[in-house]
């Protein structure tokens, strides 16, 4: 029996979401896809695909009759939306949400590297698109050698971010910055998002630098492969667009970190590009799809170890 779990946010990344978990998914069933805007491209595809839809909110979905069955739920909202959603769902212990925007009302989850360690959370939060690119990057190298300071740049077509990526921008450079030090290690993280207008639009890229202490070049270069291949299993588009490359930074000439100070070691750069699968925007967006499967990965691995119970 499959695990029913009803969204909240009809905008690109819910509908992306939903048309992901009744394409790919073998344990979770669409239920419910909820909204505030009836005439949301979102919930007229939902309903054309047979899924119960709910265009009034967070306070519509838990009068409906269907609401006691669900068990996971997925806010594709705004910051500000989820701390209002959180707010009536907490009160159902039997519930667990996914938190796919900003907020991190929750701790921060990112598959490969600490899924084990947010095992019984009510509330996990998916950190961003550009965090879910970069952060298992910055942890593979800090499994090899301490990592000082990390910095991303995510690049995304302007076409697809919607309203609520845009309202999102400030939160995703404070969030996805926290993310870089609390998993993936980094003592001090810097984000940094670019909207491409670019025509036609390209696909989602994102650069890694992270600064460490030095260590084996070619242990970090694999730990990075590895941790590729993990994201590569729920993201097939996820790739390494370069080679790994290596700068020393000596004692001699060292850079300066707001807030750690004078900082040398090993320079490591990853240059990444993530191709979407195209269920719902185009190939580009990527930055849906790392995002969304995130977000399935991790609730198929909650219902494939019977969380929720």
């Amino acid at each position: 029996m499959k695990t029913k779990v009803a969204i909240i946010g009809s905008g690109n990344i819910g509908t992306d979401l939903m048309i992901k978990i009744m394409r790919l998914s073998e344990t979770l069933e669409m239920s419910v896809f909820v909204g505030i805007d009836p005439e949301s491209d979102g919930l007229a595809r939902a309903q054309r695909m047979s899924v119960a839809i709910c265009h009034t909110g967070v306070d519509g979905l838990i009068q409906m009759g269907v609401w006691k069955d669900i068990k996971i739920v997925f806010d594709a909202t705004s910051a500000r939306a989820h701390l209002y959603n959180w707010d009536k769902i907490k009160a159902f212990p039997d519930k667990r949400i996914i938190d796919l925007t900003p907020a991190a009302v929750g701790p921060f989850l990112v598959p490969p590297v600490n899924f084990s360690d947010n095992i019984d959370v009510p509330n996990v939060n998916m950190v961003t698109c550009g965090g879910q690119a970069t952060i298992p990057i910055v942890a593979a190298v800090n499994r090899v050698a301490k990592v000082h300071y990390g910095e991303i740049v995510a690049s995304i077509a302007s076409m697809s971010a919607g309203p609520g990526t845009r309202a999102n921008i400030d939160e995703f450079t404070e969030t996805t910055s926290k993310a870089i030090e609390k998993v993936g290690g980094a003592d001090r993280g810097k984000a940094i998002i670019v909207l491409n207008p670019a025509e036609p639009p390209l696909v989602m890229r994102d650069t890694v630098f992270t600064l460490s202490e030095q260590a084996d070049r070619e242990k970090i270069r694999k730990s990075i492969h590895e941790m590729v291949a993990e994201v590569q299993k729920y993201v097939p588009g996820y790739k390494l667009h370069q080679e790994v490359q290596f700068d020393d930074i000596p004692e001699s000439e060292p850079v300066f970190i707001e807030g750690l100070g004078n900082r040398h070691g090993l320079k490591t750069t990853v240059l990444l590009k993530v191709v979407g699968a195209g269920h719902y925007l185009p190939k580009f967006a990527g930055n849906l799809d790392i995002m969304t499967s995130a977000a399935r990965a991790t609730a198929e691995r909650m219902v494939s170890l019977h969380i929720p119970k």
